[in-house]
């Protein structure tokens, strides 16, 4: 039996029952948290000293398009419909398969960096089988925790190099039985549903039904695009039948109230991309919808081409937002708020315990908690911006970066040692990753695309057809 004492340390179970050790040790056997406690009495182990450290569980991250690694920062200046069409219609297309092998073990190696042990990856840069491999094989060349979901979106729809969208639902089944027999691995099986109304209202309909016939998770882009039906369909989905707790809905911020009563109701999840919400006029970060009508707020980095990887800015970016919607009111009333509304621990538990939930897995992870699984990370020693640490929780959530992150493990196995990824060539990697991008950039000008490319009225030119399709999924609802 391997068994690892992880000794020491202030551990911050996320766990109500078992509570906040302010000096604790972990006892990890085969990858399960055997037990935590004030202090064990433990000699055959491998011992981690955490004295000096908080020992927390691994951050959870709802919503990350790891692929775009490779075009880090990219869209620092761009706006949603830049994206849309620079990255999904110019730099998708001139990927190869080993570009996204490697976008996808470069932004799972970054994510473990900074304390993130588990990702929904929204995989939608499978433009032939080959991709499709190559993205779930640079997920498992690095061990993180990850829902690899299945992306159907179509990067070159006038020059497709897989086929029809039937062809795409054959080589998901195909990924399924390859790589998912059991689904209970580190990785599992989820879909990531093609925008709604940016297609055919029957392929949606198609890809739902494939996720459900394999259990998979599903992640959506919902209601993220004002002014148009595009990225809606919640009503539509609700009046099918078709919505239900095995979604998460990522960014729903231009949702009514009727359309949140409905997704409430179906118990589906809600990822916030705080950066990307703010930077790409999204809208306001739903923080205070989710409080209003229920849901428990989970956070994701989202489109690594303008994000960071590091969720410790996530959440940062998010308590401050919420902060400050909450008391706008009071300051235009001329008068200043008496109370802070939400606290750095909710904020935890956005990337911890609500994750884990919204992912399917809260009863593996997202919380120290004897019988799950050990995905855990040591923050603090001797980082300067570490000292003094008055309050656990705000010194994670104001003062961390993922250089604080000192070790983590994932399943009991330690992927980060004293500050460096295990096994990992930093140099080396960061220059394949500097070659394949600047290769990626220059298929992209071979083609002839500038740059992010994006026409004039660009949501504006889709909507007649999005509308079309929208009616078709009206009349399929029964609805007028």
């Amino acid at each position: 039996m391997a068994r690892t004492l992880i000794r020491g340390g202030h551990v911050l179970t996320m766990d109500d029952a078992v509570g906040d050790l302010p000096t604790g040790d972990v006892l990890v056997e085969d990858g399960v948290i055997a037990a935590v406690a004030p202090s064990l009495d433990v000699t055959d182990a491998e011992v981690i000293d955490a004295s000096g450290h908080l020992v927390l569980p691994g951050l959870v991250d709802t919503h990350r398009h790891t692929w775009q690694s490779l075009v880090r920062g990219i869209c620092g200046d761009w706006t949603l419909g830049d994206y849309y069409f620079g990255i999904r219609l110019a730099i998708s297309p001139a990927y190869t398969a080993d570009d996204v092998r490697l976008g996808n073990r470069v932004g799972a190696l970054d994510a473990l960096n900074a304390g993130v042990t588990t990702l929904l990856d929204f995989s939608h840069c499978n433009n032939t089988p080959d991709h499709s491999d190559g993205a779930v094989l640079g997920l498992r060349d690095t061990g993180i925790r990850a829902a690899f979901c299945y992306g159907f979106f179509e990067s070159s729809p006038e020059a497709s190099l897989f086929g029809g969208h039937d062809a795409r639902l054959k080589d998901f089944h195909r990924i399924a039985d390859t790589y998912f027999p059991t689904n209970d691995g580190l990785l599992t099986l989820g879909v990531s549903l093609s925008e709604l109304f940016g297609l055919p209202w029957e392929r949606t309909v198609a890809e739902l039904a494939a996720a459900r016939e394999r259990r998979a998770l599903i992640v959506n882009h919902t209601g993220c695009v004002w002014g148009s039906v595009l990225t809606g369909g919640i009503r539509e989905l609700d009046a099918l039948g078709l919505l239900g707790p095995d979604m998460v809905h990522v960014h729903c911020n231009a949702l009514d109230d009727g359309e949140w009563d409905a997704l409430v109701a179906s118990g589906g999840k809600v990822s916030i991309s705080v950066e990307t919400e703010l930077n790409m006029g999204m809208g306001r970060p739903v923080f205070e919808r989710c409080r209003r009508h229920g849901p428990a707020p989970t956070l994701s980095a989202d489109v690594i081409s303008l994000n960071s990887g590091d969720l410790w800015h996530e959440m940062r970016f998010g308590l401050g937002f919420t902060r400050w919607e909450a008391t706008e009111a009071t300051n235009l009333a001329n008068a200043m708020p008496e109370t802070v509304t939400t606290t750095a621990r909710e904020a935890l538990r956005w990337t911890t315990v609500n994750a884990a939930d919204a992912l399917g897995l809260g009863d593996r992870i997202g919380s120290l908690t004897p019988g799950k699984r050990a995905d855990l990370q040591l923050v603090g020693g001797p980082a300067i911006e570490q000292h003094p640490r008055i309050d656990p929780y705000a010194t994670l959530v104001f003062q961390t970066t993922a250089a604080d992150v000192r070790t983590v493990l994932v399943d009991g196995r330690v992927v980060k040692r004293d500050g460096a990824l295990t096994g990992v060539d930093t140099a080396g990697l960061a220059a394949e990753a500097d070659t394949a991008a600047d290769a990626i950039l220059g298929r992209v000008r071979d083609a002839g695309r500038a740059l992010p490319g994006t026409p004039p009225g660009a949501f504006e030119a889709l909507e007649p057809i999005a509308r079309g399709w929208h009616q078709e999924a009206r009349r399929a609802a029964g609805i007028e």
